[in-house]
């Protein structure tokens, strides 16, 4: 009979070098999955609700089922996460009535991540009630994350990220045309100029860049506002709505991403998805049309050249990269 040597146990000392070994590799490991993740900004963008409890449809716009249209783009947020926050893009609501804000908060209360809004120009009325002190107000009593000081604010919501949310509201007189106050333009510069080297996520409401020629629309100051954007090193991403379209635009380190509305066709909300380290800064964005087939046909019907506001694929979902140090 054959007779097998006995295998030499592993000494002590060995076992517990080997334990060590693979303690620090799982560290590594799970701390390289850490970092990816604390830079990676998972945003979802919902511009121009145009909320109302009580008016009818217009040739433009199917009021009658905004609630509906709200509360399902809330059940796509809450069941498709995790966010980082979201960001209501102006024009809550269709008519600036402060029941009527409080009704949108009713539905937006039920978003399960963080969530902000900047004001639009149907949120703000010139002469009456829903100032633009009141509307930050009605937000601020329901929302912690609202109460700001200012109605134009800024807020880190991961190192490495800066969002800052522009007033572009004209309520001294009656226009659809936006700007940026003299105030707010040495506010902006000061945050540019503060947080250098992060990536910076503008939200608006009116435009930098329109989507389409509209001067009933346009922001009167944009070519100084974009001009200001693009002195920032770091890439500088702007979240807009106000024309109900979709459609991206690249400027160098500039990326400026247009969100349809909710109640006009496609009836979609944004997407964006952020990875950033010291190189580049990777931008995946994606358009998320409602499940409410049925509205989204007939609020078709309502439309000419209805293709404009949808854009051409590259406009709806499209990958970008942009220069971490503007380089």
């Amino acid at each position: 009979m054959k007779k097998y040597k006995k295998q030499k146990k592993e000494p002590f000392i060995s076992k517990i070098a080997n334990f060590l070994l693979t303690i620090l590799f799982v560290c590594l490991i799970g701390s390289q999955v850490c970092t990816a993740a604390n830079n990676n900004l998972r945003i979802a963008q919902v511009s121009d609700a145009h909320f109302s409890s009580y008016e009818e449809n217009t040739s433009y716009k199917f009021l009658k089922m905004s609630a509906n249209l709200l509360d399902d783009v809330i059940f796509q947020i809450n069941t498709s996460g995790p966010y980082d926050f979201v960001m209501f893009t102006g024009d809550l609501i269709n008519t600036p009535k402060i029941t009527e804000l409080e009704k949108f908060i009713d539905h937006a209360k039920n978003i399960l991540y963080p969530w902000y809004a900047i004001d639009g120009n149907h949120d703000i009325g010139i002469d009456g009630p829903l100032t633009k002190n009141k509307f930050l107000e009605v937000l601020a009593n329901a929302n912690e994350n609202m109460r700001q000081k200012n109605i134009y604010y800024a807020f880190t919501p991961k190192k490495g990220f800066r969002v800052i949310c522009l007033d572009s509201i004209i309520d001294y007189k009656l226009t659809s045309n936006g700007e940026i106050s003299n105030e707010q333009f040495l506010w902006l510069k000061e945050e540019l100029d503060k947080y250098t080297n992060e990536v910076v996520i503008v939200c608006t409401h009116v435009p930098i860049i329109e989507p389409y020629t509209s001067p009933n629309h346009q922001m009167e100051n944009e070519y100084e506002l974009r001009k200001l954007l693009k002195t920032h090193k770091a890439p500088v991403i702007v979240l807009q709505g106000h024309y109900h379209a979709a459609k991206i635009k690249q400027d160098e380190n500039l990326l400026v991403v247009s969100c349809p509305s909710l109640v006009t066709y496609p009836n979609a909300f944004r997407v964006i998805n952020i990875n950033s380290n010291k190189k580049r800064t990777l931008v995946d964005v994606y358009l998320k049309e409602t499940n409410l087939k049925d509205i989204q046909s007939r609020s078709k019907l309502r439309l000419l050249g209805s293709e404009r506001l949808y854009g051409e694929e590259c406009d709806r979902n499209a990958s970008f990269e942009l220069k971490t140090n503007g380089e």
